[in-house]
């Protein structure tokens, strides 16, 4: 059959977010333009290429032939696997999987009619007031940080001139270094700068809350991780310590011997020993990271440096350096001029599967649909009082832990059930070199060691030599949506599917409506069954968090203001010491860390390592760049600095 579309649909190996093109067979898979053939039995191929060295240059043929869609593998290396099962030749069935190396594809075509297309993934931003998610703000920025009467005029020019701010009338102050965000990424930065030699009065921290890590904090609260449990995180991720020694465990460890503990004591100790080939990993408890880093925060100062307010534009300046305009209130604006910036603005907004921001639209329902990140404790307290099913949408490190809180809950009432909806069936681990990650009933597990390896390891020296193209290959291989390696939520797992109360199921999701009793109903198309009906009391949105520059509205205006490049995964472009080159402005400099980074030098970079070396390779910039007060650390001096850490004395 000639001109048959088909929709091909996956979750990108490197971010999560969803890939849905619309193509004509054939098809040809590779992952090299030029190998991938122009006309297949004289008609034009639409070729699919795909970023990844487990996929051969000419991987895969999909085509139609005697009334049925046909995957054929090209002599790949890897192979092609249709549902789990590899395949030298194979019929697909509408919805069937077809995996070629890390991208799992769901093939979905009628013959009758088009299939329809999902929409991505739309988006929930923070409250600019209270920094949490607000369901009631657009979905994307509707207005730029330039549609309103603040900042002037003189902020459309490409360099502002002072003398023009001054005569504003509004305050104008200036700082040596400034760091927009005042979350963690502006913290690590501000601690190595006081570590450097650099004193508080020099460095302002802008952002909305005093303490560096609330929003992390709020995001950890809503996403089922109180303060008595444990993070994402390992030993010596240490935000408040760049030494990263004595790490967590050994504080904890000596902490529990104090108090007579001695069997958790030696645990912790044998635990950062034998991780993670004899035992689990150690992962510290939040209020435990969160107490430290207010012990450094008072160290360094960070009550001087921190200043209140919401930034609203960026520009470079005629003599060099940049100014930021931003509101201290209602009607309350000033401005901060700087020589050297540092972006580290965290994730603006929560994704949200559009299906079901347009159920809350429709029905205006907030507590039946909610997002992971959102604050939704009364979703587990109606279920400890009344029992009820939960559908599950997304399976990542998030998706486990919610698990876990209904497997908590079921203590108090055992009438709770789990669906997990999932779009395809996850076979097999993403596979690089000789390494190939452990699956089990369809999570991907990733240890805890994977910023540590890209912190030090030759992953992290690979992607830097590499060129933006390999990069792309690498962090496609790399990435993928994974949760922890811990044998709790594993076994939790393992419980519930073989007591009936977590079931999996795949399909795609065709629309959500309301019931009966306001319950609600998601239509799904499931391979081999058709449409089924799933009917549940709560729907929990686990998809994650989206960081893409076009959703800040910040980063957006920049951007476009500067035509500042963006990689392949829509972030920002820094160059290996995490500066933004294009940004330079004379003797000012421009730095960035964290998830609005992704596709860069690092791949771990929202993780509390991948902030730390960040914050050490842009300071290492400014030690070049001889910026004022900056001192490059050596083996003297850093261990004098690490001596005033252990006794809390100041750093300068």
């Amino acid at each position: 059959m000639t001109n048959l579309q088909i929709l091909l649909s996956w979750d990108d190996p490197a971010t999560g977010e969803r890939r849905e093109p619309r193509l004509s067979v054939p098809i040809a898979f590779g992952r090299e333009f030029a190998r991938l053939p122009n006309e297949v039995r004289g008609e034009r191929v639409s070729r699919m290429l795909l970023n990844s060295e487990q996929v051969s240059r000419y991987h895969a043929l999909i085509d139609w032939e005697q009334n049925q869609l046909v995957v054929t593998d090209q002599g790949s290396v890897n192979g092609v696997f249709v549902n789990g099962q590899r395949q030298k030749r194979s019929v697909i069935a509408n919805g069937d999987t077809v995996q070629i190396g890390p991208y799992m594809i769901t093939v979905t075509y009628s013959v009758n009619a088009p299939a329809p297309i999902t929409s991505p993934p739309s988006t929930i931003q923070f409250n600019p007031n209270t920094n949490l998610p607000d369901p009631s703000l657009p979905a994307a920025p509707v207005v730029t940080p330039l549609g309103s009467n603040f900042p002037p005029p003189a902020f459309q020019a490409q360099q502002v001139v002072v003398q023009a701010l001054h005569a504003t009338g509004l305050p104008v102050d200036e700082c040596d270094y400034l760091a927009v965000g005042a979350g963690l990424g502006s913290f690590v930065w501000t601690d190595l700068l006081r570590i450097s030699g650099v004193r508080a009065d020099k460095i302002v921290a802008l952002g909305l809350d005093a303490e560096p890590y609330a929003r992390y904090k709020r995001l950890c609260l809503n996403s089922q991780i109180p303060l008595h449990e444990r993070l994402r995180s390992n030993s010596d991720s240490c935000p408040d310590n760049i030494w990263g020694w004595p790490s967590y465990a050994l504080r904890e460890a000596w902490h529990d011997f104090r108090q007579g503990q001695l069997n958790t004591a030696l645990r912790y100790l044998w635990q950062v020993f034998a991780e993670p080939t004899f035992i689990e990993t150690y992962t510290p408890r939040a209020g435990n990271v969160f107490d430290s880093i207010d012990r450094e925060a008072r160290r360094i100062g960070w009550q001087q440096i921190y200043r209140y307010g919401s930034v609203r534009a960026i520009r470079k300046t005629e003599d060099g350096r940049y100014c930021v305009a931003y509101s201290r209130g209602p009607r309350n604006y000033a401005f901060l001029i700087t020589r050297y910036l540092h972006l580290a603005t965290g994730y603006p907004a929560i994704q949200f599967l559009p299906d079901l921001q347009a159920y809350r639209e429709k029905y205006q329902d907030f507590k039946a649909v909610v997002n992971a990140y959102e604050e939704h404790d009364h979703v587990y307290q109606q279920l400890e009082q009344l029992g009820g099913i939960v559908l599950l949408r997304g399976r990542g490190i998030v998706a486990s832990r919610i698990v876990q809180r209904i497997y908590e809950a079921r203590k108090k009432n055992r009438n709770i059930s789990v669906l997990h909806l999932m779009r395809s069936p996850k076979p097999h681990g993403n596979t690089f070199q000789k390494a190939t990650r452990l699956v089990k009933n369809h999570y991907e597990f990733q240890p805890f060691n994977w910023p540590k390896a890209c912190w030090s390891g030759e992953l992290r020296v690979m992607l830097e030599k590499a060129t933006p193209d390999e990069r792309k290959s690498l962090l496609a291989d790399w990435g993928g949506t994974t949760t922890a390696d811990r044998h709790d939520w594993q076994q939790i797992t393992a419980q519930g599917l073989s007591e009936g109360w977590y079931q999996i199921t795949f399909g795609d999701v065709l629309g959500v409506e309301q019931g009966n009793q306001k319950r609600t109903i998601t239509h799904i198309r499931e391979k081999g069954l058709g449409e089924l009906k799933l009917e549940a009391d709560f729907i929990v949105d686990a998809t994650g968090l989206d960081a893409k520059v076009q959703t800040n509205p910040l980063l957006d205006d920049l951007v476009k203001h500067y035509n500042l490049p963006l990689n392949h995964l829509g972030r920002l472009v820094v160059a290996n010491n995490f500066e933004l080159v294009e940004m330079r402005n004379t003797k000012g400099q421009m730095y960035a860390a964290g998830a609005i980074t992704l596709g860069g030098p690092y791949a771990a970079v929202d993780s509390f390592l991948g902030l730390q070396y960040a914050a050490l390779v842009a300071v290492d910039g400014l030690a070049t760049a001889r910026a004022p007060g900056v001192n490059r650390l050596n083996a003297i001096s850093s261990f004098s600095q690490w001596l005033k850490w252990v006794f809390n004395q100041s750093p300068t």
